[in-house]
C-alpha cells in the first residue's frame, strides 16, 4: 500500500515532466536556429497543455453550473437523506470548487497567447518567446487550482475528511513527491534534452557550499524559526484571528513524522531537496522573487488562508534572497534547518 501511494504521487506529475521535456526539445531547436525551429515539438506541447488546462476548465465550468442548477432544483427526500450535514447538499461548495478550477485554468490558457506573455514580461524576467518559460508559466496556474480548491472545501471539512482515514506512514509519499519536484527542476532546465546533469545542477544553483555558506544557512534557518514564533505570538496578542483547523490538519497529515528522528529529518531534508530545487533553483531566476514566493506559499495549501500562509510567504522571501546572494545549496540548508527545528519543537510539544 505504501509503495502504491508513492507511485501514485509520482504518476500525477508525469504529464508535467513530459511537457517540460518536450518544451526543452522545442527550445533547443529554436535557439539552434534549425529550419523547423522545433515546430513539431512545440505544437505537440501546446496541444497537450491546452488539453490539460481545457480539461480543468471544462470540469470547473460543469461543477459551477451544477452548483447553480441544484440551488433551483430541490432534490427528493430519498436523495437528500444520505447527504451530510443535516441531509443537505452544499451547493455553494460545488460552485466554489468549479470556480477554483475554471479561473486558474483559463488564466493558464491565456498565457499560451504571446500577447499576454509579452505583457507579463514587463513584470517578470521571462522571455515571452521561450518555449520552456511558456510551459512553466502556463503550468504554474495549476498551483492555483490546488490552493483554491482547498480554500473552497475549507480546512474544517478537510479535517473531518482526513480524520476518518486510516493513519498511514507519510514518509514514502513525501520523499516521492520531493524527489519528483527535484526531477521537475532538472528536466525543466534542460536535463535529458539541452543540458547534461552537472550543467543542469549548475543552472539550478546547486553547488557544493563552503563552510561560511553552511553556517549562514544554519543561522538564517534558526533566525527564521524565531521570527515565525514571534509572528504567531504577536498575532495572538493583537487578536489576529487564527484558524485552529490549520494545526489539526497539519498534525493529521504529517503528525506521525514528529515521533521519530527519521521523520523529523525527512521534514527538513526532503523539502530542502525538492522545494528549493524547483522554486529557488528553477523558477526564481525566471519568475522573479515575488511571484516565485507567491507560488511557494500557495503550494502549502494545507494552511489555507491563514497566518501560517503569511509566515510561509515571509520564509519564502528570505529563502529567495539567500538564493540570490549565495546559491540554492545555501537556501537548502536554511530550509532544512527551519523545518527540522520546527519538527523538533512540535515533537517536544506532543511528548510534553
Amino acid at each position: 500500500m505504501i509503495i502504491i501511494e508513492a507511485l501514485l504521487t509520482v504518476l500525477q506529475f508525469v504529464p508535467l515532466l513530459f511537457l517540460l521535456w518536450l518544451g526543452n526539445l522545442a527550445e533547443g531547436r529554436r535557439t539552434a536556429k534549425l529550419a523547423t525551429g522545433g515546430r513539431g515539438f512545440i505544437i505537440t506541447t501546446y496541444t497537450l497543455l491546452l488539453f490539460v488546462l481545457g480539461g480543468f476548465m471544462l470540469f470547473g465550468v460543469l461543477l459551477t453550473l451544477l452548483g447553480n442548477l441544484l440551488q433551483h432544483i430541490p432534490l427528493p427526500p430519498e436523495t437528500q437523506a444520505p447527504l451530510p450535514p443535516g441531509g443537505q447538499l452544499d451547493h455553494g461548495l460545488l460552485t466554489r470548487l468549479g470556480l477554483s478550477w475554471a479561473i486558474p485554468a483559463l488564466l493558464g490558457m491565456l498565457l499560451l497567447i504571446p500577447y499576454f506573455r509579452r505583457t507579463l514580461s514587463r513584470l517578470l524576467p521571462i522571455d515571452p518567446e521561450n518555449r520552456v518559460h511558456t510551459v512553466a508559466l502556463a503550468s504554474s496556474t495549476l498551483i492555483g487550482v490546488y490552493f483554491f480548491s482547498m480554500v473552497a472545501i475549507g480546512l474544517d471539512k478537510m479535517v473531518d475528511l482526513t480524520s476518518g482515514m486510516k493513519e498511514s506512514n507519510p514518509l514514502p509519499s513525501m520523499w516521492a513527491q520531493q524527489i519528483t519536484f527535484f526531477l521537475l527542476a532538472v528536466i525543466g532546465v534542460g536535463w535529458l534534452s539541452r543540458r547534461d546533469f552537472l550543467s543542469a545542477l549548475h543552472r539550478l544553483g546547486i553547488v557544493r557550499p563552503n563552510i561560511r555558506q553552511i553556517l549562514v544557512g544554519i543561522g538564517t534557518g534558526l533566525i527564521l524559526v524565531v521570527v515565525a514564533l514571534v509572528l504567531e505570538n504577536a498575532a495572538r496578542m493583537l487578536g489576529f484571528p487564527t484558524d485552529p483547523h490549520v494545526e489539526k490538519l497539519t498534525r493529521q497529515l504529517i503528525g506521525p513524522m514528529y515521533g521519530s528522528v527519521w521523520g523529523i529529518l525527512t521534514l527538513g531534508l526532503a523539502a530542502a531537496l525538492g522545494e528549493e530545487s524547483i522554486f529557488r533553483g528553477a523558477l526564481l531566476p525566471r519568475f522573479g522573487l515575488f511571484f516565485t514566493t507567491l507560488l511557494f506559499a500557495l503550494v502549502h495549501s494545507n494552511y489555507g488562508l491563514s497566518l501560517s500562509t503569511l509566515i510561509v510567504f515571509v520564509v519564502g522571501l528570505i529563502l529567495g534572497v539567500i538564493r540570490k546572494r549565495h546559491n540554492t545549496s545555501t537556501s537548502m540548508v536554511v530550509h532544512a534547518t527551519y523545518n527540522i527545528t520546527l519538527g523538533i519543537l512540535a515533537g517536544l510539544s506532543i511528548n510534553f
